[in-house]
């Protein structure tokens, strides 16, 4: 009798110290982001129409079918004249670069932005417990990361994680690296650098498919710091509520629609394919199925199931008044941080979404401003919202982002307190949205099209339009 107390005392012992356990798991297993800093290049680094125009005449590979290509990729780009590259471009270099010139570029963004983070937060970095970054093309020895701990002199036994190869949704993957090491239970800080290297990838051929990186890619970065601590939860900006990721490289076509590979005279670059918008949206459809379920209420999704079975009663005569195309996201979601892989990208995932010109304009601001800056752009969108005093306590964010591989991530965020730091857009929000996003590439190079191979002469087009 004595024996059987003792183990029911045992056990309930046992299943107190397991629901304790959970309940601390659970409470430590929160991320929250305190703040993040986006970068800023210097204003000698501004990619004009000026400086388009050089850098597309030192090609000496180009003809009159690559001219006009082009212009009808950078006139329909939506990107504007202040996005910014990297200085061996702007300086001739293109053809050459140097581990330096790459070094350059990692280090200009490096020592602002992660020193501006932590005067900004007033958090030192000894008190760092993980250090991840995501840059994909550039993976020097020792690490960036190593070159982070090193100049910021922070502690012997800081976690380091360096990931290349991830693309432009590496961001979102780096938070979920985070994410997971938060649920050790541990209190636990984390600071995440995201960014691309764009200097010794520049493409110097005449393969359109490589050209369009360098039409869309520009400089940009930024650094964030997470943290799992309770106590810090009323500084942060942001609770991570879910985070979806999809992974469709099993499938030839999407494993090769966006990669990086040598042309038929061996020059590298970046290729994408054709089948690059179909990867997306089989990529983004798949997303959505994980990660509908987990940000809208339940009368959405009884709406959702209810019409889906509607359609396989009653097929629809178009195919575009699909179920899926007809959830209200809105329901569940208050604002929108879409990728800015371009018009067209921004375009497409607003229409399958059912979003308003309003609900796409930070994303269509940020690709006018920076141009598409690979992982980190993500964060300028935020930035726009935060800047425009978008962002109320209780809001839904959720974040959409599609990288090689190919990848579709995801995540929805809930705002802990009314947001207004400006950060980089404090300068030129005002100007935004601006009365047209029409460059001037066209008005400049326009003669492009009148041309036919018999009239075209680079070179002399070129110097008329330098005097």
């Amino acid at each position: 009798m004595e024996f059987l107390a003792t183990l029911t005392t045992l056990l309930l012992l046992f299943s107190l110290l397991l629901i304790c356990k959970y309940y601390y798991l659970k409470i430590h297993s929160h991320c929250y982001l305190i703040d993040y800093a986006c970068f800023k290049p210097a204003s000698d680094r501004q990619i004009t129409t000026q400086t388009s125009g050089e850098i597309i005449e030192r090609n000496k590979t180009l003809g009159l079918s690559e001219y006009k290509f082009l212009l009808k990729v950078i006139v329909n780009s939506g990107i504007g004249e202040e996005t910014y590259g990297p200085r061996n471009i702007i300086e001739g270099r293109e053809d050459s670069p140097t581990f330096d010139d790459a070094m350059l570029e990692m280090d200009e963004f490096l020592n602002v932005s992660v020193g501006d983070l932590f005067a900004k937060t007033k958090i030192s970095p000894s008190d760092v417990d993980v250090l991840v970054l995501n840059i994909s093309m550039f993976s020097p020895a020792p690490s960036l990361t190593s070159r982070i701990v090193q100049r910021h002199k922070m502690r012997e036994d800081v976690k380091t994680y360096n990931l290349s190869g991830m693309g432009c949704s590496a961001s979102l993957i780096s938070v979920d690296l985070v994410r997971n090491i938060f649920k050790s239970g541990k209190k636990t800080l984390a600071l995440v650098v995201t960014s691309e290297s764009i200097s010794p990838n520049w493409y110097s051929g005449n393969d359109k498919s490589m050209m369009l990186g360098n039409c869309l890619f520009r400089s940009g970065g930024c650094v964030m710091l997470l943290t799992n601590n309770p106590s810090m939860r009323a500084r942060a900006k942001m609770s991570l509520k879910c985070l979806v990721r999809t992974h469709i490289g099993g499938n030839d076509d999407a494993y090769n629609c966006a990669i990086q590979k040598e042309d038929d005279v061996d020059r590298v670059g970046f290729h994408l394919s054709k089948g690059l918008p179909k990867a997306a949206v089989r990529a983004f459809a798949e997303n959505l199925q994980y990660l509908a379920p987990k940000i809208l209420p339940y009368r959405e999704l009884a709406l959702y199931m209810y019409r889906s079975i509607k359609q396989l009663i009653v097929k629809p005569k178009d195919a575009s008044n699909s179920a899926m195309a007809r959830i209200n996201f809105k329901s569940g979601v208050d604002h929108f941080c879409l990728h800015t892989g371009g018009s067209a990208v921004i375009d497409a995932v607003g229409r399958a979404l059912g979003l308003s010109k309003y609900d796409v304009e930070p994303a269509r601001m940020t690709l006018h401003r920076w141009g598409n800056t690979s992982a980190s752009s993500l964060w300028y969108v935020l930035g726009y919202m935060e800047a425009k005093r978008r962002l109320r306590k209780g809001d839904r964010v959720l974040m959409i982002s599609f990288g090689a591989g190919f990848k579709c991530n995801s995540c929805l965020w809930e705002v802990n307190a009314d947001l207004r730091d400006a950060d980089v857009w404090e300068d030129c929000i005002k100007n935004y949205p601006p009365q047209t996003l029409v460059n001037p590439y066209l008005e400049k190079y326009g003669w492009v099209n009148e041309d036919t191979e018999e009239t075209f002469n680079r070179a002399q087009r070129m110097e008329t339009l330098r005097r």
